[in-house]
């Protein structure tokens, strides 16, 4: 089976610049905060935060997931946009070579941001895609994009 790619698209009312330094420049320092249930730790093992950077991103006890891993592509702070390859994880390596991402965020006519996620999962030989796992990955994706916003929205001065 070849390469399983999804593309989403939601907006956001932050602006996207805003929205790109809290969800993409921050958040080692504010998803384990605003998340603490989901993420104990991000920390960076290799790199200074450019391309070829390792983050290590703890998870919290009480899942079934311990660690994940993923190593920065590219990241253009004047294009908005961030690419990354999940690169290792506790259920990761039994299914998938890599999982990669490319995000952008484009400021929107309102005010607001459009934000396009392209994910791209490179199964290992012989292994079937399971659509309702991919689902779920990408719902608590989403609600990390949601938490980021509505902390955004209870602190309009935050990366002001």
């Amino acid at each position: 089976m070849g390469v399983h790619t999804l593309s989403d698209e939601f907006t956001s009312p932050i602006p996207a610049p805003k929205l790109f330094k809290a969800l993409i420049l921050d958040a080692d320092n504010l998803l384990p905060k605003l998340l603490p249930q989901a993420i104990k730790s991000i920390e960076t093992v290799e790199g200074d935060g450019g391309p070829g950077t390792i983050k290590k991103i703890t998870i919290a006890e009480g899942t079934h997931i311990k660690h994940l891993k993923h190593r920065i592509d590219a990241v253009e702070e004047e294009k908005l946009t961030y690419s990354y390859t999940l690169i290792e994880g506790d259920d990761l390596l039994d299914k998938f070579e890599s999982i990669s991402y490319e995000i952008k965020f484009e400021s929107s006519p309102d005010g607001g941001a459009k934000c396009t996620n392209l994910s791209k999962y490179h199964p290992k030989p012989g292994v079937q895609i399971n659509e309702e796992e991919i689902k779920a990955s990408k719902e608590k994706g989403m609600a990390v994009y949601r938490a980021v916003e509505a902390f955004l929205l209870a602190n309009p001065e935050a990366y002001a």
